[in-house]
């Protein structure tokens, strides 16, 4: 089987067109579909329902889809394992992390990094929390620094790196920063605006808020933090921040007994073979971590 027919076929799945794929690939759009007659002429089989310009797999490429994903997997596995075997750090490392880390922790970590292996072509993608975890489990990206999974998956092995301290916040003018004593009760019953409902974030202050049977009123909803505290320093809501944006546009909102932390880390996938390239960067990041520890 033809592991560029193969790739073709997963880049048109996974985009749902023909064109996006062969951007994807730098190829063009014929050479994408010559590549994917040939996979079906292998295979006897055809792979895509072409309806206009939708594209959709039919029941024989679904099966295929996570067998093609299993065997280019073992094939870079393999590369991996071979390359490893000269400690030398080199090659691609395709790392996934969101844009919060990548703003907040990352940087003294990249350098760093850049510095000390110059001969590693650094991918980095900027994704979700959750959208990167995908990445790991489907192989897409060897390692991610992203918000942990309070329960991560079985073939997850995650690594705790910082605690990441939450804030509710709201302007300094909001009714709820004039208030002397404030309770959940309270913080409820005015518009707030989360983080997305499939985000790790917004699982652990919902969480805080059931343990109480409340639930809190959601008016608007974004996966960007920035977004988040934009629309809170204008009065739109109140939030939840990470500690380490909070400045004098929005104020925190005290609750004795309330504290709430989210847990920030690397996470990889427990069978693949991991680059010497993703090793190293996965030793620097626990070396940030006993630095801080001792900062």
């Amino acid at each position: 089987m033809d592991l560029a027919n193969l790739t073709a076929f997963i880049r048109v799945a996974e985009t749902g067109s023909f064109s996006n794929a062969g951007e994807q690939l730098h190829l063009t759009q014929p050479a994408i579909s010559k590549r994917i007659a040939g996979l079906e002429s292998q295979l006897n089989t055809r792979l895509f329902d072409r309806l206009g310009r939708e594209v959709s797999l039919t029941e024989a490429g679904r099966a295929l889809l996570p067998r093609a994903y299993q065997i280019l997997n073992v094939l870079e596995d393999t590369r991996r394992a071979l390359s490893n075997l000269d400690k030398e750090v080199t090659g691609r490392l395709t790392l996934a992390t969101s844009h919060h880390i990548g703003l907040h922790r990352l940087p003294p970590v990249l350098r760093t990094f850049t510095r000390r292996y110059p001969n590693v072509a650094l991918d980095i993608q900027f994704l979700d929390s959750e959208v990167a975890y995908e990445e790991i489990l489907h192989g897409r990206a060897e390692l991610a620094v992203i918000t942990l999974a309070p329960e991560p998956h079985g073939l997850v092995k995650a690594v705790h790196i910082w605690d990441d301290p939450l804030d509710l916040v709201a302007a300094p003018e909001h009714a709820l920063a004039r208030q002397q004593n404030v309770s959940l009760q309270d913080i409820a019953r005015h518009p707030a605006v989360f983080p997305g409902g499939n985000t790790f974030t917004h699982h652990i202050v919902h969480h805080l808020f059931q343990a109480q049977g409340l639930t809190p009123n959601i008016a608007m909803s974004t996966n960007y933090l920035e977004t988040i505290k934009m629309m809170v320093s204008i009065g739109l809501a109140w939030s939840v921040l990470p500690r380490t944006m909070l400045d004098n546009q929005v104020t925190t909102l005290s609750l004795p007994g309330v504290q709430l932390s989210r847990q920030l880390g690397y996470i990889v996938h427990t069978e693949r073979t991991l680059s010497n390239a993703a090793r190293a960067f996965m030793a620097l990041l626990e070396a940030q971590a006993t630095f801080d520890e001792g900062a």
